[in-house]
């Protein structure tokens, strides 16, 4: 008689084969689509939304167990105390720090947060106020990256939610920088989102907290000019000076000149102590007032070459926006607009106008750091250079801005990386202008 078989050891060797391959794909498959979360610029919504939860916990963590370190907030507290007694002469407005030098809403704002906060003796809840800020500026950070698609997700996981020195500016010094850049995202896509009025209302009170938002202007005044026309041009532009101005109204009744020369002083003289970015000069050329016009020169030199290359891009941008729409009726019903690209023709020009304002700052404070923190990763994604290099000059300057106090090799690091990605930059618009 026989033996019997077994099934078993007599399986059949080519579905077994099979099996393995489908289950070595499967599983390959699953770690692709992992790797495509980080490196894919579609897929940043979902790491956003873990980010967003991840930073609430640090955020809490750190406001519970780090020392809160106290440098600007009682200065804030004093400058408002003194337009509640009445005091509406810029000129007597003063902190332990010096005399009030930001605009009429950044004392609206605050003085809301003096209250709140027991005449500003609360701080842990200041603290919170200012964690909730932060996470509302992240998420419109994020969308405006998420619409543009332009930078990986581990790029915004690796710079956007780990910088020591940006979690200190928002949650352990509480500055009102912050609350101006919140108000400059939130315009920018008010914008994208083609909310042009809504935009530039943000906009205004975005420069009402601090001036320096009116470093985004050029490529906004060019925004405005290629896709709204002159005369909607000139609404808007009269929409953003009446919001100045009545902000303004209560202290340019009492002294105008005191108001406008404290809040819009252009000329003002910065402390060589607190420089992050001229430590290698000497303190007399860095105070020097020629040295301020030279910087002043350079950064128009420069705005202006490249503000030909701008206009093409808005104007790309508002062609693009009318196809999406259907308004150019040539076009067949089948066109598709790629509205990442259309979003990242806005974006670029305001980001890089940002940028060439701060490369040419005559003195960098420690909290301007989140005055383009969060546009960094655009613009070095917007260089011809190779990622490893991209990720390394982003992470010289997040070094450099950790270094305290800046040291010469500090600052002049600093420089050289603004001056790499204003070469890339500069690359960017010669090869645009080739592909033109």
């Amino acid at each position: 008689m026989a033996p019997r078989r077994d099934n078993r050891a007599s399986s059949n060797p080519t579905k077994s084969y099979k099996k393995t391959l489908k289950n070595w794909l499967r599983n390959n498959l699953k770690w692709d689509q992992g790797i495509s979360l980080l490196t894919d610029p579609k897929k940043l919504p979902v790491i956003a939304g873990l980010l967003i939860l991840l930073e609430i916990v640090v955020n809490a963590l750190v406001i519970e167990n780090v020392r809160y370190t106290e440098i600007d907030w009682v200065a804030y507290m004093q400058e408002v105390e003194g337009v509640l007694n009445g005091t509406l002469d810029y000129s007597k407005l003063k902190g332990d720090t010096g005399p009030l030098v930001y605009p009429a809403g950044f004392v609206y704002i605050f003085t809301i947060l003096y209250y709140v906060t027991g005449r500003g003796t609360q701080i842990k809840l200041a603290q919170y106020f200012f964690a909730a800020l932060y996470i509302i500026l992240l998420i419109l950070v994020f969308r405006i990256y998420a619409r543009s698609k332009k930078v990986p997700p581990y790029v915004l996981i690796l710079t956007c939610c780990t910088s020591y020195r940006i979690h200190s500016i928002c949650i352990l010094r509480l500055f009102n920088d912050p609350v101006a850049m919140v108000l400059l995202f939130a315009s920018i896509n008010a914008f994208i989102d083609n909310r042009w009025y809504l935009g530039s209302i943000l906009y205004s009170l975005a420069v009402s907290v601090k001036m320096n938002i009116l470093l985004f202007s050029p490529a906004l005044l060019i925004a405005y000019l290629t896709n709204l026309g002159f005369i909607k041009t000139v609404i808007h532009l009269f929409i953003c000076g009446v919001i100045q101005l009545l902000l303004g109204l209560p202290f340019l009744l009492v002294n105008p000149v005191a108001y406008i020369m404290g809040a819009f002083n252009l000329g003002r003289i910065f402390e060589f102590k607190w420089t992050v970015n001229w430590r290698f000069l000497p303190e007399d050329i860095f105070v020097n007032l020629y040295f301020h016009i030279t910087l002043l020169a350079l950064h128009l030199m420069v705005l202006a070459y490249f503000t030909p290359n701008w206009i093409t891009y808005m104007k790309s941008y508002a062609k693009l926006k009318y196809v999406q729409k259907g308004i150019e009726h040539q076009m067949t019903k089948n066109t598709k607009v790629d509205m990442s690209t259309v979003s990242q023709l806005f974006i670029f020009p305001l980001f890089a106008a940002n940028f060439i304002g701060i490369a040419f700052s005559r003195s960098l404070h420690y909290q301007f750091y989140i005055w383009y923190f969060h546009t960094l990763p655009y613009i070095v994604w917007c260089t011809h250079y190779e990622t490893v290099t991209k990720i390394i000059i982003l992470g010289i300057i997040e070094l450099c801005w950790n270094t305290y106090p800046s040291t010469i090799f500090s600052s002049a690091s600093l420089h050289l990386c603004h001056l790499a990605l204003l070469y890339g930059l500069y690359r960017n618009k010669v090869k645009s202008t080739k592909v033109e």
